[in-house]
Formats: structure tokens, sequence, C-alpha cells
């Protein structure tokens, strides 16, 4: 197979170098590439953002949120992770098959002394622990089949990112997670580092180098960059194209204790509701209206708290507080 280069380790590019080329690319044979995220939260198509990510955490550690094209569910990558995606001509949905574009991987791991194993129907795993997972996309005759191997991540940043969890258990949800997953690094051989494994598998899969690189024309990359800029790299897409929710949350300050509840839809809020015994001295109710059609953000809602400061509708509750509670809560879907 050919491989493609992208275009650095921006995750909003590469994701959107992976849809841009499933809809644009129309290869004739099947083609490949290998690439690597900055740390960042990529979204399956159709989850919640707002309940599959730490927002304090993402905000702090500055981890890009990007929603991608395919399905599944949200995953951490960072520069200890490596992505693949194949390009395949397909001329039927009917004839995708996960193990048909695990099965390169698999045999690429192998050829460098690294005891893959295929396990279920899209997850490669060494000596029991999950190194791989994989999405899949299809689109107009062409199959994207794109997945992650876990060479050296991160793993207790990648615990802390994904979902809001209370500190107390992250320890326990780390050591969970790594009982379960493992990294290739501790199971390949000692001087290999992760530029030589990328080539490495790069050789293999274009079959020994002799199918080379498909470079991309500027034309295609002014395309990429268009998709990255108008929805990849937008709040609309990553966190607006969410399905409807609602959202509740409780705590209990020095200054009383408050229940904040929402409704939001395209990750707009549509309705607003705080209940406590805060000592109030004026109706919250006076500055509703300036909630609604609103972003659903902790920012956003600090900003709002900020321009309404005088009377103090929520006592002695601060802004920073107050909004705080919009990024730590329970939320369903609709």
């Amino acid at each position: 197979m050919q491989y493609i280069k992208y275009l650095g380790t921006d995750p909003a590019t590469n994701i959107a170098t992976d849809s841009w080329l499933l809809y644009n690319l129309k290869p004739d044979k099947p083609v490949f590439s290998l690439w690597q995220d900055a740390p960042s939260v990529i979204v399956g198509r159709n989850q919640n953002t707002f309940a599959e990510i730490n927002q304090d955490l993402i905000d702090e550690k500055g981890i890009k949120v990007v929603r991608r094209m395919s399905g599944g569910g949200a995953v951490y990558h960072d520069l200890g992770n490596i992505c693949f995606t194949f390009f395949v001509p397909l001329p039927s949905s009917g004839q995708v098959n996960f193990k048909q574009f695990v099965q390169p991987m698999y045999d690429a791991l192998r050829s460098l002394g690294i005891e893959a194993e295929i396990s279920g129907r899209n997850d490669l795993v060494v000596d029991g622990k999950k190194i791989s997972g994989n999405a899949q996309r299809y689109a107009n005759g062409y199959l994207m089949h794109h997945g992650t191997l876990l060479w050296d991540v991160d793993v207790d940043t990648m615990v802390r990112v994904l979902n809001v969890a209370d500190e107390k258990f992250i320890s326990k949800a780390a050591k969970s997670v790594r009982a379960r997953v493992g990294n290739i690094k501790d199971y390949a051989p000692a001087d290999l580092t992760i530029e030589a494994f990328i080539d490495k598998l790069t050789y293999y899969l274009s079959d020994e180098g002799k199918d080379g690189e498909l470079k991309l024309s500027d034309e295609q990359i002014a395309g990429i960059k268009t998709w990255r800029a108008e929805k990849f790299d937008n709040w609309d897409w990553n966190y607006g194209a969410s399905p409807e929710f609602s959202f509740s949350n409780h705590q209990k300050f020095t200054a009383g204790s408050i229940d904040v509840q929402a409704n939001v839809v395209a990750g707009l809020i549509t309705d607003i509701n705080f209940v406590g015994d805060f000592l109030a001295l004026d109706d919250w109710r006076v500055i509703k209206d300036q909630f609604i059609g609103q972003p659903f953000e902790a920012t956003t809602i600090f900003e709002i708290l900020e321009r309404n400061k005088e009377p103090r509708y929520f006592g002695e509750i601060s802004n920073q507080e107050l909004a705080a509670m919009f990024t730590a809560a329970d939320s369903d879907n609709a």
C-alpha cells in the first residue's frame, strides 16, 4: 500500500484530514497513514461531549477536544499514541469486515516480534491487554478504517480527562485501566523508539517501501485546511453536535446549598434553573433570559454572572463556584 503523510500533530487538522480524504481522495487501491496527535480527546460522532470529558482538567492542561466522523467512544491521544488510517475502495458497505482491516496491523506487529493477538471483532491485545481500538466510516464507495496503537500513552491523564470523575477515585480507576490496557513499548525490544517503530510499520505496510508515498497536492492540503477551519476546529461541531440532554448538579457551600438544572439542545441552553437555600438579595430569574441560547460551558456562565454581580442573586456563593458547577455533574441524554 502507498502511504500518506499527515500535516503534523494538530488533532483538528488530523481529524479533518481523515474525513476529507474519505470523501475526496478516491484512491484506486487501499492507502494508509500513520500519524500522531498532540494531547487531545477525540469524541465519537454520536456522543455527548459534555458527558464524556472532564472539562476542568482539559482547560487546565490545554487539551484539544475534537469530534470525529466515525462512531464509537471517546479516546485520549497523546504523542505516546500512534494513530493509523486505511482508505479502502469498497463497492458496498455490506462488505465491511473489521477483522480484514485489523489483520494488517496484526501482521505488522508480529513482524516486529510483538506477540499481538486479535481479540473479538476489532481489538488487538498483547499478553491479554488491549493495545489498539478501531472504528470505521463508509461513504460513497470508500471505507475509512482508523484506530490507535498505544505505544507509551499517559494512562493517568487518559483516565482523568475521560469522563467526570471524583479525584478520590482516580487512583483506583488508573489501576483498573492499567490492568486492561497495555503499552506496546513494554513488549517491544528495549532499544526500539517510537520513531523507529513508526518507520518499521510504514516499511512493512508499504511492501518493504516498494509502494512509496502518495503525496498530497497543494490543492488537497488547502481542502483539508478548509474543512478544519469550517468544521473540526469549531465549538458547534465538537460540542454543539452533542445530542439533546438534561443536566443537574448539587453543591453545598458555606453560603448555602444550590442545585443547578439545565436543558441543552445543540450545545445551547434552552432552559435553566437554580434551586437552593442560598440567601439571594434579588430573584435570579431577572437574568434568566441571558442564559437562554448561550453555549453550555462554564466560561460562558461565568461571563453572564460577572455581568450581573449586583445585586447578589446567589448570595455569598461566588461566581467562580457557581460556574464551576457546570463542569462536574450528571447528565442524561433526552
